[in-house]
C-alpha cells in the first residue's frame, strides 16, 4: 500500500460512510480480531459499521469487545445482503482470495463497493480497490495496526481495538512463539498493553477455558496420533463419530494439530478432521524450519496460507484422504529429512 493509496483512503474516510467488514468463514483470532479492531476505529468517526462474518465461530472469541454487533451472514442472509448492496465501503480482512467467505462470494463478487483488502496469506486475488497485503507479517492484526500508524491515527487505539488487535496477534503467532513473531511485533504488543490490553485476561479468556469434554477429545485425538519417523511428520485424525462422542463445539479442535509438531525430530504435522455436514475433510498443517505447507497445501489439497501454517481440504472420505497423504509423503523425502 503506497502513500497515495494511503491518501485515497483517508480522504474516503473523511466523512461518513456506509462499511461492511467482512473476515473469512470460520473466523479465527485474528480475523474476528482486525474485524472487531477496525470496527471500533471506524465507528469513532462516525461511520455507519456492520461486521459481517460468513458464519459462527468458537465461543472462545465471543468475549471479545463489540461482539455482540456481529451478523452472522449464514443466519442473517437478506439483511446481510441488503447491507452489502447498499455500502460504500466494504474491508475484507485477512484474507485474499474472495471464496474464502464461502456463500458471500457471489454477493460481495457483485457489489460495487470500493473494497479494501488487509491480509498478510501469500498469491492474493485481484479483487480490491486497495489491497495491503505483507505475507512477511505475523498477523492481520498487527497490519491493522500499521493499517492505523500509516493513516496517522495510532492515538485514536484504545483499550477495546488494543484487546482486539492483541487477541488476533497473539492467537495468530502462538503465543509469540512462531518464527513470524519478529521484533517489532513485540513492540506493537508492548503498545497495545499500554493502550489498555490486559495480556493476562485476554490469555486467559481465549487459552483457559476448555471443557471436560474438549479436553476428552484431545485424549482422542492424542490416542489416534500417528508418526512417520523416517520422514519427520506425524498426524492425528478425528472421525465425525468421535466428534460427536465428545460433544464437539466449533474451536475445540483448535491447536491440536500443534501437539504432534511438538514431538522431538517432527517437521511437518497434520490434523485431519471429518466434517460429514459439508462431505469434507478438513485438513491443518503446521511445519517447522524451510518445509513450505503452504505449497504442499495448494498442490494437493485444494489449500493454502503461509510457509509453516496453512490448512486445506479433501472431499474423499478420511481413509482415502489419510491414504492419498501417505502416498505423497514419500516424494517429499529431500524437504523432510533435517
Amino acid at each position: 500500500m503506497n502513500k497515495q493509496d494511503i491518501q485515497d483512503i483517508k480522504e474516503l474516510l473523511s466523512a461518513p460512510k456506509k462499511v461492511v467488514i467482512v473476515p473469512h468463514k470460520n473466523p479465527d483470532g485474528d480475523a474476528m480480531g482486525s474485524s472487531l479492531g477496525l470496527y471500533h476505529y471506524l465507528t469513532k468517526l462516525n461511520h455507519e459499521v456492520q461486521v459481517i462474518a460468513p458464519n459462527d465461530y468458537p465461543d472462545f472469541l465471543k468475549w471479545l469487545p463489540g461482539d455482540s454487533s456481529v451478523i452472522k451472514y449464514e443466519s442473517a442472509v437478506k439483511e446481510s445482503d441488503a447491507l452489502i448492496k447498499n455500502a460504500d465501503v466494504i474491508f475484507t480482512l485477512d484474507f485474499n482470495a474472495l471464496h474464502r467467505t464461502g456463500s458471500m462470494e457471489d454477493i460481495l463478487t457483485s457489489s460495487m463497493a470500493i473494497k479494501i483488502m488487509i491480509d498478510h496469506h501469500q498469491q492474493p486475488d485481484d479483487y480490491a480497490t486497495y489491497m495491503y497485503s505483507d505475507v512477511s507479517m505475523c498477523s492481520t492484526c498487527q497490519m491493522m495496526y500499521h493499517f492505523l500508524e500509516m493513516l496517522g491515527e495510532e492515538d485514536c487505539i484504545d483499550k477495546d481495538i488494543a484487546t482486539c488487535l492483541y487477541t488476533g496477534i497473539m492467537t495468530d503467532t502462538g503465543s509469540f512463539r512462531f518464527r513470524s513473531t519478529s521484533s517489532m511485533t513485540h513492540r506493537v504488543i508492548a503498545n497495545l498493553i499500554d493502550r489498555g490490553a490486559d495480556n493476562a485476561q485476554i490469555h486467559n479468556s481465549i487459552y483457559d477455558t476448555n471443557s471436560y469434554a474438549r479436553l476428552q477429545l484431545l485424549g482422542c485425538a492424542l490416542s489416534n496420533l500417528k508418526i512417520v519417523p523416517e520422514l519427520c511428520t506425524a498426524y492425528i485424525s478425528l472421525s465425525q463419530k468421535e466428534l460427536n462422542k465428545y460433544n464437539f463445539k466449533k474451536g475445540d479442535t483448535e491447536g491440536f494439530v500443534n501437539y504432534g509438531l511438538s514431538l522431538k525430530g517432527i517437521i511437518f504435522a497434520v490434523i485431519f478432521i471429518e466434517h460429514q455436514q459439508e462431505s469434507i475433510i478438513k485438513i491443518s498443517m503446521r511445519s517447522k524450519g524451510d518445509f513450505d505447507v503452504n505449497q504442499f497445501a495448494r498442490t494437493y489439497f485444494n489449500g493454502g496460507g503461509h510457509t509453516n501454517a496453512s490448512g486445506g481440504r479433501s472431499e474423499l472420505s478420511l481413509s482415502a484422504t489419510i491414504e492419498k497423504f501417505i502416498t505423497i509423503l514419500p516424494s517429499h523425502k529431500k524437504d523432510l529429512n533435517p
